[in-house]
């Protein structure tokens, strides 16, 4: 057994210190530390970024309107000053960067408000939607002020329409624990797929390459087969752990200064129950998935080989992952309820419908049942056909070679 964790500790350890682990934990956690400070961000570039709008009023009444229009709109980067200037003179101070651009104003036939905007581009710039939702707002003011409506008449006719929505189901999801749900999902999701992708090919590629430097015939004299196997899957194990603490740390850390994440989230009443099944379907998928490759790893005596022999699973990621995107709107599709007992599907299917349904208990257990039954199959099998693989050397293009793998195993 001591051997067991000698190789479970030099693949933590040796891949801890791997510049591939730091420079990834590194860009992740940035990003991660980006994304929910985005609005912060977004906030500090734009405070001094004001735009000068000059207005060309040919009508002489819509200026001012606009202007208090864009105020309560809370448009503050937009700067409106009203300009006599010729469209000519006005286009120089555009081209001159003096100004961001000028909007003319005028009359239609009807006699309600249009307008031209200019700019040096139109492109990557929420400026001009603000002026038309501005603009907008004021032609209906106008308009409606001609067939005789009052303002308050006009503000009852837009109000929201009030509309209530309330499940008959007994212990039912709010509205509020399936958007919670729904952003938990979004974020299992990504971290799945990113994962199982990368730390499955990170254990065929260990293998890989200890077979093709032949160190894998002194390590299956120095160890049995077995315990290097379930070492490795332990040891990449703990290392996506540690990547995934390290990341999840900083981004429940910046959440928590983050009004418009924190608010999409649902962070502050998140039910300790979804979390819980999450880190649970997460764990075990990320087993099922690391004992597959462990075990398509054990077939494959070249690096270049990797890609080939890992794309069957890698597909069975994908499914799941478009399943499950499918899924986030139809969560009570019969498909998604059929797939989510499917063993290879229920990491990310089950705990979505448990997180946006009520799902009945022995459904779950069913489902977890199934999941860890597969897992130990898996191991079972994939124990067998590791002691075996892991002996076979040239290239590997057939799945014949499961069949030499157990062969072996026998001898």
């Amino acid at each position: 057994m001591n051997k067991f964790w000698i190789v479970l500790s030099h693949t933590y350890v040796s891949k801890l210190k791997s510049k591939s682990f730091l420079i990834s934990t590194i860009m992740t956690t940035l990003l991660v530390f980006g994304i929910a400070n985005i609005d912060r961000i977004i906030e500090h570039f734009n405070k001094d970024s004001e735009k000068t709008i000059a207005i060309i009023d040919r009508t002489n009444a819509l200026y001012e309107p606009l202007k208090e229009q864009l105020k309560a709109n809370g448009a503050k980067e937009i700067k409106v000053v009203k300009s006599n200037k010729s469209e000519e003179q006005a286009k120089k101070k555009v081209q001159n960067e003096e100004w961001y651009a000028y909007v003319v104003l005028d009359y239609d036939e009807k006699q309600l408000p249009k307008a031209t905007y200019y700019a040096m581009t139109i492109a990557g710039s929420d400026v001009p939607t603000q002026l038309e939702q501005a603009l907008q707002q004021l032609k209906m003011t106008l308009a409606t002020a001609k067939i005789g409506l009052k303002p308050e008449q006009m503000k009852e006719l837009y109000a929201p329409i009030v509309f209530n929505k309330i499940a008959l189901e007994k212990n039912a999801k709010t509205e509020e624990q399936i958007n919670q749900a729904r952003a938990i999902m979004y974020v299992l999701l990504i971290a799945m797929y990113i994962f199982v992708i990368m730390y499955g090919s990170m254990i065929m590629m260990e293998v890989a390459t200890e077979k093709s430097s032949r160190v894998m015939e002194i390590l299956i004299s120095s160890a049995p087969p077995v315990q290097q196997m379930f070492g490795k899957i332990l040891g990449v194990a703990l290392l996506s752990l540690t990547q995934f603490v390290i990341i999840f740390t900083i981004g429940y850390t910046s959440l928590q200064n983050s009004d418009l994440l924190a608010e999409l989230l649902g962070t502050e009443n998140m039910p300790i129950g979804t979390i819980l099944y999450a880190i649970l379907f997460f764990l075990l998928g990320y087993f099922l998935y690391a004992t597959l490759f462990a075990l398509l790893g054990s077939l494959v005596s070249r690096v270049e080989d990797v890609q080939q022999i890992a794309t069957p699973v890698s597909m069975l990621v994908v499914g799941a992952f478009f399943i499950a995107m499918f899924g986030l709107n139809s969560p009570d599709a019969p498909f998604i309820t059929v797939t989510s007992f499917i063993p290879f599907f229920a990491p990310m299917i089950m705990f979505l419908r448990i997180g946006m349904l009520n799902v009945p208990a022995w459904e779950i257990a069913v489902s977890l049942l199934l999941l860890v039954g597969t897992i130990v199959f898996f191991a079972i099998v994939g124990a067998k056909v590791y002691r075996g693989g892991v002996l076979l050397y040239g290239q590997s293009s057939s799945w014949k070679d499961l069949k030499r793998a157990w062969q072996l195993t026998k001898k």
